[in-house]
């Protein structure tokens, strides 16, 4: 983004933590390709507390510079946000970019109200999921949507992940259709589509037999994630398939729930606990698995869904958010009605029974989907919509 004698334009991302995640791993990849691209590239996060894994090591391998505001953190605490909105300000100040991104809920907010009181030309913001939800109590679903209706007041344009999430906002008052974009997140695509002769010494890494069917399930051990259904619809899956098991990767407060709940159903020498893998590893750690489950109850558009299908895996999800714009019932995998305990375990009984049927619904996915989800095309939407906005500016 630079011409003969022309500096590069500064871009600062906003991003109340970087742990192991979806939205931190756009944020990352993101940074990283606009700065390959010429554009001088801040970060601004806080702190990766949480049993979740961190990528701020990743942030500073890469060379992106990065600033970390200790006050900027998940809870809600008046005074603490407070200083960390403080310190936004003064951090945009000194950086002076011409656009601010901002990802995430806290950052979202405080990190569009500091970027208006730097007087920063461009303010974009990202839902990768939005605050509110069916799940939350009605007062903070009200305190939320009110929150995002005054910071959308100060926003030049949203970039939504999943048409989903655009219409959840439109519905929610948020802003009117016209000043969104859809820009899907970027996957490394290459090595998802390379992953299958790496199968057979991840499951040997994973202690996983050659006979077991291994049902995984790639997210955080956190509320609203969904692990107890699976473990709820396993014995159901066990009594037609003895061979089967639960493998859930990643980590997280629930974990000594969820083996606790294991037990109760009498499945937990069925179901294991693989903890943290990083990105890297991902793509292996998806091919030792025979089909890859997504319970959650509340995402925008669960990256897994599409890392599954790339790895050529029968994929089974919740009907909810974005998760049909990448699982067609049918043709790129199979839908069930959420929260259904007996809808996920047909599901899964149906793709471990008809494994054929199966893989060619997984091999539509992958067809359909390797293009769309790659970093150089979320990047380079990125990088266009960035062009467009700051021609409007005078």
């Amino acid at each position: 983004m630079t011409s003969m004698g022309t500096p590069p334009v500064r871009v600062c991302h906003v991003i109340t933590r970087m742990i192991l995640g979806g939205a931190q791993e756009n944020t990352l990849h993101t940074c990283h390709g606009l700065q390959q691209r010429g554009w001088d590239v801040l970060l601004i996060t806080g702190p990766p507390i949480g049993p979740e894994g961190e990528l701020l090591s990743t942030v500073r391998r890469l060379g992106i510079p990065c600033a970390v505001v200790p006050a900027l953190r998940r809870p809600i605490a008046p005074l603490r946000d407070a200083r960390a909105f403080v310190e936004l300000v003064r951090l945009l100040r000194w950086f002076g970019p011409a656009i601010v991104q901002t990802h995430s809920s806290k950052a979202g907010i405080l990190g569009r109200f500091a970027a208006r009181a730097a007087n920063v030309p461009v303010i974009v913001h990202t839902i990768e999921g939005l605050p509110f939800h069916r799940y939350a109590p009605r007062a903070l679903n009200a305190a939320y949507i009110r929150a995002e209706r005054q910071a959308a007041r100060v926003t030049d344009h949203i970039v939504c992940v999943a048409r989903a999430m655009q219409d959840q906002a439109v519905r929610a008052g948020i802003r009117p259709r016209g000043g969104y974009s859809l820009i899907y997140s970027g996957l490394d695509v290459a090595s998802h589509l390379r992953a299958a002769p790496l199968r057979a010494a991840a499951r040997r890494r994973l202690g996983i037999a050659p006979a077991d069917v291994v049902i995984g399930k790639v997210a955080r051990l956190f509320d609203l994630k969904g692990h107890e259904f699976v473990i709820r619809a396993l014995p159901a899956v066990l009594a037609r398939c003895p061979q089967a098991r639960c493998l859930f990767v990643g980590d997280g407060p629930l974990r000594i729930e969820l083996a606790r709940l294991a037990g109760q159903l009498g499945v937990a020498h069925r179901v294991s606990f693989a903890g943290l893998v990083s990105p890297e590893e991902v793509p292996a750690t998806i091919s030792a698995m025979d089909v890859l489950v997504h319970a959650s109850l509340r995402e925008g558009l669960p990256r897994v869904l599409v890392q599954g299908l790339l790895c050529e895996k029968p994929v089974v999800a919740f009907a909810l958010d974005g998760a049909p714009e990448v699982i067609l019932d049918g043709i790129t995998g199979r839908l069930v009605e959420p929260e259904s305990v007996q809808g996920l375990a047909d599901a899964l009984l149906e793709a471990v029974e008809h494994p054929e049927q199966a893989l060619r619904m997984a091999r539509e996915g992958r067809r359909r989907f390797a293009g769309r989800f790659s970093i150089d095309t979320m990047v380079h939407a990125t990088e266009a919509l960035y062009r467009d906005l700051l021609a409007r500016r005078p």
